[in-house]
Parts: structure tokens; sequence; C-alpha cells
């Protein structure tokens, strides 16, 4: 089994290379769904995000209020910096279970999609990392009209991130995504191929 960790900065594409990777038969592992499972209400990582950020995160239907919270900590790297802090040994924590489970189903590959793969040091995870690149200029209309995230926002979240060329350097293969789709998916069914999982 090989476990790949696909990474870039939002509105990069992970998301894109994730769903051509299922297509081609690999098991995704979302970070972010995982971090939305350590959200549940009430539960330890609900309760410490509340005492942290404060009542005001909560919406009436006991959920975090993850846009509320994400306009507090991208603007503020030491609020950002606890969120991580809070949120991250969970997700790790989920992640590492996902993986066990599918070694016992004999999975020929796992992705592993995460942004913040570098930054959270979860390269122990994986065994190859995957950078995805897409323009700074295209990545921001790609996240303004998929998401309808305001640019002020978007610009925010990236200066929070690892810069790319850092990225770079952790990375054992760089994909660009600065084409058309059916341009990726040939970038991506190239680099599966030599995998020689199927």
């Amino acid at each position: 089994m090989i476990i790949i960790g696909v990474t870039g900065n939002i509105g990069s594409g992970k998301s894109t290379v994730c769903q051509i990777l299922a297509q081609l038969g690999a098991t995704i592992i979302n970070a972010d769904k995982l971090a939305h499972e350590t959200y549940k209400p009430h539960s330890k990582t609900w309760q410490k995000l509340i005492t942290a950020f404060g009542k005001n995160i909560v919406k009436a239907n006991q959920e975090i209020d993850r846009q509320k919270l994400g306009q507090m900590v991208f603007s503020d790297p030491d609020a950002l910096a606890k969120l991580n802090q809070i949120v991250h040994p969970g997700v790790y924590h989920l992640a590492q279970e996902r993986i066990e489970t599918y070694r016992c189903q004999k999975l020929k590959a796992i992705i592993v999609e995460a942004t913040l793969l570098l930054e959270a040091g979860w390269t122990d995870l994986v065994d190859k990392v995957w950078l995805i690149i897409s323009p700074q200029d295209v990545a921001i209309q790609r996240l303004i009209h998929h998401k309808g995230i305001p640019e002020a926002q978007i610009l925010n979240r990236l200066k929070s991130q690892m810069p790319t060329q850092e990225k770079m350097r952790c990375a054992d293969e760089i994909i660009y995504n600065d084409g058309t789709i059916p341009q990726l998916e040939a970038k991506v069914a190239r680099l599966w191929h030599k995998l020689n999982v199927a």
C-alpha cells in the first residue's frame, strides 16, 4: 500500500486532483472533513474551541460557525496558531485511524488531502508528498467564483500558509495546475501510472 499526501495552498486545485485520483482507484482521506468531525457539538474539541474563542462562534443549532471562526483566525497569527493547536491533534489521530482501517482492507493507494500537511508536520503519515501549484490570481478567482470567499479573506489565508517555494523543497512531485481540466487529468494519470499500483 502506498500513502500519498496531496497538499497545496488554498485554491490550488487539490480537491480536483483528488477527484481524479479517486476515479483512478485511490481512496481519499480529506483532512478538512476530519476536522469537521472533531468540531461535532459537545465533543472535546468543540468545548476547547468555545473556551478559546467564545460562545459567539456557536450557531443556534450548536454547530461551530466555521466562517465566523475563520474570520477571527486568518487575520490573527496567534489566534490561528491556537486554533491549529486545538484541532490538529484530533485530525491527525482520525487520519491515523482511517489509514490503519484501510491497511487492514489491503487497499493499494490512500490519498491524504491536507492543505496544512507540511505546516502541521504530518509527513510521517505519508510515503510521498504531491504538491499542487496554481498561479495566485487563478486560485483567487477560483475561490471567489466557487466558494464566494471575499478576496481580502483569501489573501489573509494565503498569507497564513507556508510559501509555495518552501513547500516545493518538501515535495516528491509537483503538479502545476495552470491549464485545463483535461491537461490536469493527464498530469495526474501520468504520476499515478508511475506508482505502479493498479
